[in-house]
């Protein structure tokens, strides 16, 4: 099988590589990129509209570029590496996908040319906090008032949801609290009367939120897909999600690789580099074998998250996130223990590094739900 990009993708990462050169070159650079209200710059927001990165998912009709899963894969390969701070996860693909897989065609319109332009941004509100993992697990509600609905509920851990100008929001229109059925996405603007929301700094550096919904009114038009029917759509969001955070973290685990091995080139002991010392090499071979079945995974995550079996795609995408998990893990510890103690100063990038890897590890189900879902379905093979 044939894994090289072809030529307009291969434009388009070395497009991405050189923005993410000359705006995150140095950790001081980030520093100062994510030291602004919103944790994130919006010249360099800008400068992913100018270069088409916000409309590569969606459609040519709908406003954007066409692209697939391997464009997305590129993208977030390069973002990985120079570790951006951008909401590109939580518009694009997260809220974005939401959109593009759910919504009718006029709120397409009147939203998605935003996106892709750059001046709208927008966070998928589905967690909350008795759900971890499971995406059925909703007690936010939506019910029905004349022609609309009033929602009510709190989301937590909301992915850049300080800065968003829309949420799509899960809510229960019906049934018990973890039923499949009965739950609905709806898209609500962020300053609506009885939304509330408190923004902190996350771990790895990033933003997310907690947001509150109180008596909210909400027209017809704000229901993404049929009502009681949103489960589906969250499913295929998370499983694009997967994907996505499977190619951020090869990006991530290949610069800190890099990053370890300068390392161990430079740093003397007992008069001669560190690297010289056999046992050292294996241990950054072990890195490097595990960064290339991550890679293999990312590969195999853009070519099955558009699969139209539904079991084997959620399948595919488990048992890509339980390889990615193990590679963020041993990949970022590896480099800390390569390091010493420098390996967890705030003051030098491959803790930053390790702290993103560590977060991905949790983000859309940990190594033991994934693996539970992987053999609820008899493995990949029949």
């Amino acid at each position: 099988m044939d894994f090289d990009l072809s030529p307009e993708q291969t434009q388009l990462q070395d497009g991405v590589s050189r923005l993410m050169a000359a705006r995150y070159g140095s950790l001081e650079a980030r520093k100062a990129l994510g030291s602004g209200p919103d944790g994130f710059s919006h010249e360099v927001w800008a400068q992913f509209a100018e270069m088409g990165l916000l409309g590569i998912p969606f459609s040519e009709a709908e406003g954007g570029f066409g692209g697939g899963p391997v464009e997305t894969l590129v993208v977030m390969e390069a973002l990985g590496k120079g570790l951006a701070l951008e909401p590109y996860l939580a518009t694009v693909v997260l809220a974005g996908g939401a959109l593009r897989l759910g919504a009718s065609a006029a709120l397409k319109e009147r939203i998605i040319p935003g996106i892709v332009e750059g001046s709208a941004r927008l966070a998928l509100a589905f967690t909350e906090t008795q759900s971890r993992y499971t995406l059925s697990d909703v007690a936010c509600s939506a019910r029905r008032q004349g022609d609309g609905y009033v929602l009510d509920g709190r989301k937590a851990v909301v992915i850049h949801g300080d800065s968003a100008g829309h949420f799509v929001v899960s809510a229960r229109t019906s049934g018990e609290r973890r039923a499949r059925d009965g739950i609905s996405l709806f898209l609500v603007p962020a300053d609506a009367q009885g939304v509330t929301r408190h923004g902190y700094a996350t771990q790895d550096g990033g933003r997310a939120a907690e947001i509150a919904f109180s008596d909210v009114g909400l027209g017809a038009e704000a229901l993404i897909g049929e009502e009681g029917q949103g489960l589906p759509i969250l499913e295929r969001v998370a499983e694009h999600a997967i994907a996505a955070l499977a190619a951020e973290a090869v990006g991530i685990m290949a610069a800190l690789h890099a990053l370890t091995v300068d390392y161990l080139k430079t740093r003397q002991q007992f008069g001669a580099p560190i690297g010289q010392f056999q046992v050292l090499q294996h241990r950054a071979v072990d890195m490097l074998i595990a960064l290339e079945q991550a890679r293999s995974m990312a590969y195999y995550a853009a070519m099955m998250v558009e699969h139209e079996d539904a079991q084997e795609r959620a399948a595919a995408l488990s048992a890509v996130k339980v390889q990615i998990n193990r590679s963020c893990r041993l990949v970022g510890q590896e480099a800390v223990q390569l390091h010493g103690g420098i390996g967890m100063t705030m003051e030098y990038l491959g803790a930053h590094y390790f702290k993103r890897l560590t977060m991905i590890e949790s983000l859309f189900g940990d190594t033991p739900h994934h693996l539970r879902r992987v053999a609820a379905a008899d493995g990949l093979a029949a």
